[in-house]
């Protein structure tokens, strides 16, 4: 006696992924979007990937070194900024020391602890792979500057709720920190000390003091 497959519940009808209920509700149409969105950076950084001979994290990892300040290059804080494991990280480091494309600086007090430097072949593959967003950002291009100001404006906000309910662990943003203070009607930096425009707004500033 061939076996009926289970009706679908109220918890499939509500699906997020469910194209009817896109139709019913406009932020899980954007959510949807959003997740087409997170494909296309899987797509291009493995493309990228595959041309240099480097993994998606091991890219991203160069990265991240080349432009921020090393005492966050820590095997510690790499794992929180990615939000992967310790081990995890430190494969990933010790295939870009065995590449030559790291140096790792044990000059901290800690001599257990390091931090990472670029080497100058390091550098170069920065150079050859910063560019993978490319194609998504000539994209944007095609936008009105009002677009793109008020594409932000969302967008900056939306990281700014998932870090503050905890979803997004690390972020150094603005509205996180603790120079930030909103008067009246704009923000306002008071380490810069001048009104911010909503352009102004930094996702990851340098000089951010988590506000605790």
């Amino acid at each position: 006696m061939p076996v009926e497959p289970p009706s679908a519940g109220s918890f499939m009808n509500d699906s997020i992924f469910n194209p009817e209920q896109q139709q019913q509700d406009l932020s899980s149409k954007i959510v949807a979007g959003l997740e087409r969105i997170s494909e296309v950076f899987k797509i291009l950084i493995w493309e990228k990937a595959k041309i240099v001979g480097l993994s998606p994290i091991q890219i991203q990892l160069l990265l991240f070194i080349a432009f921020h300040k090393q005492e966050m290059c820590s095997v510690s804080h790499l794992a929180k900024e990615f939000n992967v494991t310790k081990p995890t990280i430190s494969d990933a480091i010790r295939m870009l020391h065995k590449k030559e494309l790291i140096i790792k600086d044990y000059s901290s007090p800690d001599s257990r602890s390091y931090t990472i430097l670029l080497s100058q072949r390091g550098r170069q593959m920065v150079s050859e792979t910063g560019d993978f967003a490319a194609p998504l950002k000539n994209k944007l291009t095609n936008f009105e500057q009002s677009e793109l100001e008020s594409l932000f404006a969302t967008v900056s906000q939306l990281i700014y709720k998932l870090n503050h309910n905890g979803i997004l662990t690390i972020q150094r943003m603005c509205f996180a920190c603790t120079f930030y203070e909103r008067q009246s009607s704009h923000d306002y930096c008071n380490l810069l000390k001048k009104p911010l425009a909503n352009n102004d707004i930094r996702l990851d500033c340098p000089e951010f003091k988590e506000n605790v």
